[in-house]
């Protein structure tokens, strides 16, 4: 079993920042990937940004530049740096891990800004 529990998401003006966290505990012994997507009201999930465990990343191209995933030394925890937010933005964001050939999500944090 996999617990993925994230926090940080808020309420924040344009321009602003957040920082995102999530843990993943339980049996994430061969975890590959850490990401972040979100989802906005009416609209499919999307990716924000993934981080493999060897720390190569990929961003999608709305947030490149405003946006930094990290991980802990540890790799069990992710994080995601947003500034210059912009109210596009706003979304529930989804901590996701790959383990073993299997996806797991957590429950997501929402991220409204404001303009």
């Amino acid at each position: 079993q996999v617990h993925l529990v994230e926090s940080g998401g808020g309420l924040v003006q344009a321009g602003g920042s957040l920082r995102l966290s999530c843990a993943a505990s339980g049996t994430i012994f061969g975890m590959n990937v850490m990401g972040w997507y979100r989802q906005a009201p009416g609209k499919q999930r999307n990716l924000v940004a993934t981080i493999t465990v060897g720390g190569i990343t990929n961003y999608a191209d709305f947030v490149k530049g405003r946006f930094t995933i990290s991980t802990n030394n540890a790799k069990n925890m992710v994080y995601l740096q947003m500034d210059s937010l912009k109210p596009e933005d706003t979304a529930v964001y989804y901590c996701y891990v790959f383990i073993m050939g299997r996806g797991y999500w957590g429950q997501g944090t929402q991220v409204t800004v404001s303009s």
